[in-house]
């Protein structure tokens, strides 16, 4: 194992995973936003270096006490070989299966090491996976053999004019974590409500405030450079209110020169409308998340 220390071996990497894209997406966007500050105070591992065949993103040790949050206990992984990384992903050293965890890849074909680990370790797992794009602007730029005009989500839907008059957009701040979180699909308790803070406090947030002088659309981003946790309070909806936060949040962090990118779940079919409004890319791998109980 190797701990990747300083800003030229992450540098390395970041250009290394570059080149493997779509299927390094989750740790790549993890890595890029480590070249700029680390706010998250993450580590890089790999199993060698430089021609690793497997990495993985996670916190550090200090910032993993509370062995129940997995919010905060995870772990972005690529590997080359991901049918053969088990002996890697099994050392303690590299994930602590003692502890409640969430690992994330663009690589579904890691779920069976994953699925194995958990059963050596007497755990349960449970898999979710969801569409994963990457917005127009930032393909151009890291993945251009992906834009084909044939292959964009395009939709011919229109959504009406924000009224400026009810609405204004503006950043969100903490105080509105417990607003974002009480509709997150994969939130709702207070270990989450913590999470969505820290993201809130550290990368750029869109939402537009409405008439009561509080949110009503939102859409923020997390530690993987991910566009996430995007909603809308259930009596503004079919208002395509998320549509234009998303188009502000997009023209925000591309000002940044942030990649950019997100999942949609299968079953949301309003989300995949807005997708195909704004002309994401669809990318040939998936979104994956594994959840790991300990019993």
């Amino acid at each position: 194992m190797f701990y990747l220390q300083g800003s030229q071996m992450l540098q390395v990497l970041e250009n290394s995973l570059r080149k493997h894209l779509p299927e390094t997406l989750k740790v790549y966007g993890t890595v890029f936003h480590m070249n700029q500050g680390n706010p998250f105070k993450l580590k890089a591992l790999v199993d060698k270096w430089p021609d690793f065949n497997t990495v993985v993103i996670r916190p550090q040790e200090e910032n993993m006490q509370d062995d129940l949050d997995h919010y905060t206990n995870t772990y972005l992984i690529y590997s080359k070989d991901p049918e053969n990384c088990q002996k890697f992903l099994s050392s303690s050293e590299v994930v602590n299966w003692k502890q409640h965890l969430q690992i994330q890849s663009s690589q579904s074909s890691l779920g069976k090491v994953i699925e194995t680990l958990g059963a050596i370790n007497l755990g349960k797992v449970k898999h979710t996976q969801g569409f994963l794009y990457m917005i127009l602007e930032t393909a151009k730029k890291l993945a251009p053999s992906l834009v084909d005009t044939n292959n964009l989500v395009r939709s011919s839907d229109k959504f009406k004019p924000i009224n400026q008059e009810l609405f204004k957009f503006t950043s969100l701040n903490v105080t509105h974590a417990a607003l974002v979180n009480s509709i997150w699909h994969f939130g709702g308790n207070e270990k989450s409500q913590k999470f969505i803070e820290r993201c809130i406090h550290t990368f750029p947030s869109s939402c537009i405030m409405g008439p009561e002088g509080i949110p009503v659309s939102w859409g923020l981003m997390d530690h993987t450079g991910e566009m996430r946790m995007a909603g809308t309070l259930p009596q503004y909806r079919n208002q395509g209110l998320i549509y234009h936060v998303a188009s502000h949040q997009i023209q925000t962090l591309d000002d940044l020169d942030f990649p950019m990118y997100g999942h949609v779940d299968r079953a949301n079919f309003t989300m995949q409308r807005v997708v195909a409004r704004l002309a994401h890319v669809p990318m040939p791998c998936t979104w994956n998340q594994w959840n790991y109980e300990p019993l």
